[in-house]
C-alpha cells in the first residue's frame, strides 16, 4: 500500500496515539487583521490567561512602516512574557522588526531564503493546508514547523482544504518537526487534534471573539490542554 493511502486507512490511524516525547501541546495565538485600537490590551489580557507559546502578527493591506508601527506594542507585550512573535507572509518586515521568526504560505517565498535573509535563529513556518508531500518539502527546505488545516469550519480566511486528523498522526509518526493544526479550533473540538498529535493548536477567532473576552478564551484552551496531558 502506498504513502497516501496509507494515510487515509483507518486502521493506519487507529494504531498511533500521540507520542508523549514530543511533549505537551501548546497554544499558538493568531492575530485578528485589525490590531489598532485597544488591541494591545486585548493581547496581554489574553496573554495573562494561561501559557501562550506564540503570537502571529497577520495584517493585511498596511504598508511596511504602518505595519512596524502596529507591530512594535505588541512585539513589546510578547517578549515581556517569553511569547514568540511570529509575522505572517513578509519576510522584509520580519526582518525590519527583529521579529522572532515569519509564516510563509504556499505563495510567500521559500524557506531557505527566509533562512538566508533572517539567519539561523528564525522560527519558520510553513502553511501545508491537507498536503503531505508539501510538507515533507517544507521539513527538506528547513522549515522549523509545518501547519495543516483548515480542520473545521472558519470565518477566519476563505478555505480550500480540510484535512483529517490522521495528517497529524501520520506526520508526529515519522517526523520530529512540530506541527500546528489551524482552522476553526475552539476548547470544545480542540481535543481530537491534541490526540492525533498535534504539537500546536493555532487558534483565532474563538479566542478574540469570544463574549467573555480573550483572557477567559486562553483560560479555556489552557483547560483543554492540561485535561490532554
Amino acid at each position: 500500500m502506498d504513502e497516501d493511502a496509507l494515510a487515509l486507512d483507518p486502521e493506519f490511524a487507529a494504531r498511533f496515539q500521540r507520542d508523549e516525547a514530543r511533549g505537551d501541546c501548546q497554544l499558538y495565538l493568531i492575530s485578528p487583521l485589525d490590531v489598532g485600537g485597544d488591541f494591545p490590551d486585548r493581547l496581554a489580557a489574553a496573554l495573562d490567561g494561561g501559557p501562550v507559546a506564540a503570537f502571529q502578527f497577520r495584517v493585511k493591506g498596511a504598508d511596511q512602516h504602518e505595519a512596524a508601527r502596529l507591530a512594535e506594542p505588541l512585539q513589546r507585550l510578547c517578549a515581556d512574557r517569553d511569547v514568540a512573535f511570529i509575522v505572517n507572509d513578509d519576510m522584509a518586515l520580519t526582518k525590519r522588526i527583529g521579529a522572532d521568526g515569519v509564516h510563509l504560505g504556499q505563495g510567500d517565498g521559500d524557506p531557505r531564503e527566509a533562512r538566508a535573509l533572517l539567519g539561523p535563529s528564525a522560527q519558520i513556518g510553513v502553511t501545508c493546508h491537507d498536503s503531505r508531500h508539501l510538507a515533507m518539502d517544507a521539513g527538506e527546505a528547513g522549515a522549523d514547523y509545518v501547519a495543516f488545516g483548515a480542520f473545521f469550519p472558519t470565518t477566519t480566511k476563505e478555505v480550500r482544504h480540510r484535512p483529517e486528523p490522521v495528517i497529524l498522526s501520520w506526520w508526529s509518526a515519522l517526523f520530529e518537526i512540530p506541527c500546528v493544526a489551524i482552522g476553526g479550533i475552539t476548547p470544545a473540538n480542540g481535543r481530537s487534534l491534541v490526540d492525533a498529535g498535534a504539537d500546536f493548536l493555532a487558534v483565532s477567532g474563538a479566542v478574540w471573539n469570544d463574549p467573555l473576552g480573550p483572557g477567559a478564551a486562553v483560560a479555556d484552551f489552557a483547560e483543554l490542554l492540561r485535561r490532554a496531558e
